[in-house]
């Protein structure tokens, strides 16, 4: 199940990776309309100002026949044609150089985006390989993951007694922390009745008196909804929260009361927020089991190989707290995670920064 979860993760992954692929052709594609595009207008601008040059020059040449400049100017009869005459030649040779100037311009820009197309062109025949290369990949990991259903269907049974000791495993920890939780609870409760006691403060639908640190520090856990970080620096939800069909078993659902995530074999496992350890143990079948308490929220931490807190401890966001566990006959990395507000299990994704 772990192996299928991984693949399951990867084909994920690589239709993702291709769709972006896909998107990218596509932008390319249009990149290279308007630049096919760009270079008609220009070819059509050069044309035409071609055209008119020609026209220019045919022109000038026409008028110019049997005639000089020079006596074109000095047969003026007043000042005023002379001086007209003259601004008039200038006006035309200025004319004549702005038209070639133009000339070149455009076909300065109409070479740019014949350089530009061709980039594209060529750009588009990568990704376009590349996409092919991912596709291949995809196939592959379809042919991976029937592969496992297959010999996962074989095995029915083994399958049936493994969700069977999951759900035993899942109940024990609810036990657990409901234990934790209940007796913090009793000891908060006690120590609200003593005389001068500092935990008076009870939120807004509490039934935990806490001081104004612990309700300050409760407060803060609740305003970092989806921006908390995760209790592996590296990884993915191999399982989700809540009840859900078996991939491989018809009829059959599975529960989880919190999520799994599949990570690096000895990855550390992060404290999510700043608390206070409140229980160390282990559950079989679970592994090593660390409770913090944040306020009136815990967060829960299974199947560590190793813990490096001791109970009562102070912990910061992202302090390490031990090693995730190695399954021995899979070679899977994965560490159960939930959160708690009071007694009210919650879903620990909605809790999680987005990666």
């Amino acid at each position: 199940m772990g192996e299928l979860n991984a693949v399951n993760k990867q084909l994920e992954t690589q239709v993702v990776f291709i769709s972006t692929l896909s998107r990218e052709v596509n932008l390319i594609n249009r990149e290279i309309k308007e630049t096919e595009n760009k270079i008609i207008a220009l070819e059509n601008d050069l044309k035409n100002l071609k055209q008119e040059y020609a026209n220019m020059v045919y022109t000038s040449s026409k008028l110019n026949q049997g005639i000089t400049v020079m006596t074109f100017i000095f047969s003026s009869s007043t000042f005023k044609q002379f001086y007209m005459r003259l601004k008039y030649l200038k006006q035309y040779s200025d004319a004549r150089k702005k038209q070639v100037e133009q000339i070149e311009k455009v076909n300065a820009d109409l070479l740019s985006q014949n350089h530009k197309l061709q980039d594209k062109k060529q750009e588009k025949q990568v990704v376009l390989q590349q996409e092919q290369v991912q596709k291949k990949k995809l196939d592959e990991l379809k042919q991976e993951q029937q592969g496992i259903v297959n010999t996962l269907a074989q095995k029915e049974q083994e399958l049936k007694k493994e969700i069977a000791a999951s759900k035993k495993q899942q109940e024990e920890l609810n036990k657990l922390i409901t234990r934790v939780i209940e007796e913090e609870i009793r000891l908060a409760e006690a120590e609200a009745r003593k005389k001068n006691s500092k935990a008076t403060t009870t939120p807004p639908g509490s039934k935990m008196p806490m001081t104004p640190e612990a309700a300050a520090l409760s407060s803060s856990f609740a305003g970092n909804r989806g921006r908390i970080p995760w209790p592996v620096a590296n990884g993915f939800i191999s399982k989700r929260y809540g009840t859900y069909p078996h991939p491989t078993l018809k009829g059959i659902t599975e529960t989880n009361d919190g999520i799994d995530i599949q990570t690096n074999s000895n990855e550390q496992v992060r404290a999510v927020f700043d608390g206070v350890v409140t229980k160390i143990t282990t559950v079989p079948g679970m592994g090593g089991t660390v409770i913090i308490k944040h306020g009136e929220y815990y967060t829960m931490y299974s199947r560590l190989k190793t813990i490096s807190v001791k109970s009562g401890q102070e912990v910061k966001a992202r302090a390490s707290i031990g090693t995730v566990y190695t399954d021995t006959k899979n070679g899977v990395s994965e560490v159960h995670f939930q959160t708690w507000k009071g007694l009210q299990v919650m879903d620990p994704s909605i809790w999680l920064s987005k990666k």
